[in-house]
């Protein structure tokens, strides 16, 4: 029941990589400008992995052009990540195009980029950008729409910074009451037996997502199931 705007971001899937560095912030000013060019006033907006830190940055940039926001296994800060993952980001270059050959990733980009001879040029660019630290609690604290996160039990994102997460959002920092008179407006979600690399494809990201964007809670408080409200 929903139109979907699927969109490739730069140097990904259909749209080339250009001369620009890859910036997260900048790209999140690129959706915030293509939803104006489409005409609509809001939308929701859900982002994966790299995806979820553009999405974080476009509700960020324009909250008025975001209805919803959900942010899927991405974390806020690059401390999020597990130490280990850290070197294996800084040593992404286009030295590693020809091993990547055989990967989902390269197979998935060759079927549809306008340049696939660009391959190694986009992994020297998002080697670059995963080398900056960065730490976006100002961008977060700019969200003033309603917020879910998702993430895999066993994601590449620490629990603590996902827990970090969602406190600065205004969640899990009380008991909710049993009239859920203290319950937070964002919502978090762990989904189990789940990975980074598998989270996008899953269909639990869905059935848990799209309640949330539909403004439904599904849950009932204890109060409203004894009286039968």
């Amino acid at each position: 029941n929903r139109q979907v705007i699927g969109v490739d971001l730069q140097g990904h899937g259909r749209t080339p990589l250009g001369t620009r560095p890859i910036d997260i912030t900048a790209i999140g000013a690129d959706m915030a400008e293509l939803v104006e060019e489409l005409g609509y006033d809001q939308v929701d907006v859900l982002g994966y992995s790299f995806g979820g830190g553009v999405a974080l940055h476009m509700a960020a940039g324009a909250p008025d052009k975001v209805r919803r926001l959900v942010i899927a296994s991405a974390p806020f800060a690059r401390n999020g990540f597990f130490p280990e993952m850290l070197p294996q980001q800084e040593a992404v270059s286009g030295a590693m195009a020809e091993m990547m050959k055989e990967t989902p990733m390269y197979r998935s980009y060759g079927a549809v980029a306008p340049d696939v001879s660009e391959f190694p040029k986009l992994l020297d660019a998002m080697g670059a950008a995963m080398r900056v630290d960065y730490d976006a609690s100002d961008a977060v604290a700019k969200l003033s729409m309603p917020v879910m996160l998702i993430f895999g039990d066993s994601d590449m994102i620490r629990p603590e910074h996902i827990v970090e997460f969602y406190q600065k959002l205004g969640g899990g920092l009380r008991d909710a009451g049993w009239m859920r008179e203290n319950m937070a407006k964002n919502r978090l979600a762990i989904l189990p037996g789940l990975t980074h690399y598998e989270t996008f494809a899953a269909p639990a990201l869905v059935s848990t997502a799209l309640p949330f964007l539909d403004g439904e809670s599904g849950a009932q408080s204890w109060a409203g199931q004894v009286s039968g409200e």
